[in-house]
């Protein structure tokens, strides 16, 4: 059997999930799943014998829950009484399921919640267990919650190294564990916090992280999107420097990484301030062949008014041999490009606000 692609689009009305062959010109959608819940947060976990889905849900009577299908979204399976739940005493209760990742070993999967607190599972998303000493950190009753609130958005096991984990979230920075999550430290040496007063600027932690990626053939270097800033770090987030240099704006929520090829990444600058939408408010993907050192606009069959933001987990890459990127914007439009962004197609439109894409070959 061909390659299938399947795209998984999160908004806060619901989950669409759309199917197409390799060359990822035509699609079908079903949906809406989980019609009227806020779902920040999905994944396409291609470790087994068969896919699984995994969905972060928030539903207005019910809670959060995070649910998974390993039939491409036919049927849905939650775990009772929720699987991200703080334990007794913790005097906190979850409010969304911003990320899901997969972890460096086949069964483990890592979520990140709002408020602010990171979760591992050893079965495939089915239970969660809260990372404790993260949770118990000194700095967290100084964290801050940007506009979206106080999340860990952010997560990034080591590929090879189940025992390392890099976290960020805003309004807070980024941390890393070494050990298991046994201890966390802040890696935010070089990021930029402007909206602090002059000579403050540059604190431990409380930078407005808005999201971070890396290659998994060179788990080192890290690049992150700031709010007002785009960096890179060669030593997995000791030292970070900026690369934003070329872009038309600073500020922008995604960054994503070529599966392929660990020095390509693409970006979605906007405006900083009150006008959250792209500079001259033309949707254009931006490129880096060299990590960040010079960058290209990609925008053939992009619209030239484009009035709305793209959020941070809202963009992402396929794996196919070519490449296929994806993003959805705030007005309920998902674009798609079956070349590494040479040239774009719109996939589908007038869905809800759109929080997440995830992508993957099946």
């Amino acid at each position: 059997m061909a390659d299938r692609t399947l795209l998984m689009v999160g908004t806060r009305k619901g989950l669409w999930i759309g199917t197409s062959d390799e060359a990822r010109a035509d699609w079908e959608f079903t949906g809406p799943h989980f019609d009227m819940e806020e779902v920040y947060s999905c994944l396409v976990d291609t470790r087994g014998a068969s896919p699984r889905l995994l969905v972060g849900a928030s539903s207005s009577w019910l809670g959060p829950q995070v649910w998974r299908s390993d039939d491409l979204g036919a049927s849905w399976q939650e775990t009772p009484n929720g699987a991200v739940r703080f334990p007794d005493g913790a005097d906190a209760t979850v409010e969304r399921v911003w990320q899901l990742v997969p972890g460096a070993e086949d069964d483990v999967v890592y979520a990140g919640t709002e408020p602010a607190a990171v979760w591992r599972s050893s079965d495939r998303g089915e239970t969660f267990a809260l990372e404790q000493a993260l949770w118990d950190h000194p700095h967290r009753p100084d964290w801050g919650a940007g506009f979206g609130g106080q999340a860990f958005h952010t997560l990034l096991p080591h590929p090879t190294d189940p025992a390392s984990v890099t976290a960020a979230l805003s309004s807070g920075g980024v941390y890393q564990s070494t050990d298991g999550g046994g201890s966390w430290e802040a890696r935010n040496h070089g990021i930029r916090a402007d909206f602090l007063p002059e000579g403050q600027q540059y604190p431990e932690f409380g930078q407005c992280v808005h999201k971070i990626t890396r290659h998994p053939s060179r788990p080192e270097r890290l690049y992150l999107q700031n709010h007002g800033g785009v960096y890179r770090s060669d030593d997995e987030g000791l030292i970070w420097k900026s690369i934003a240099d070329g872009l038309p704006a600073d500020f922008g929520f995604p960054i994503v990484v070529h599966p392929h090829e660990p020095d390509t990444i693409f970006v979605f600058p906007i405006n900083g301030g009150d006008k959250r939408y792209p500079p001259e408010a033309k949707a254009r993907v931006w490129r880096s062949r060299d990590a960040g050192e010079t960058w290209e606009a990609l925008g053939d069959g992009l619209p030239d008014s484009f009035y709305v933001a793209v959020m941070r987990d809202a963009m992402c890459a396929d794996d196919h041999e070519r490449t296929g990127l994806y993003f959805g914007a705030r007005n309920g439009a998902v674009w798609s490009s079956p070349d590494e962004g040479e040239t774009w197609h719109q996939v589908v439109a007038d869905l809800p606000d759109v929080m997440v894409v995830r992508a993957a070959r099946i």
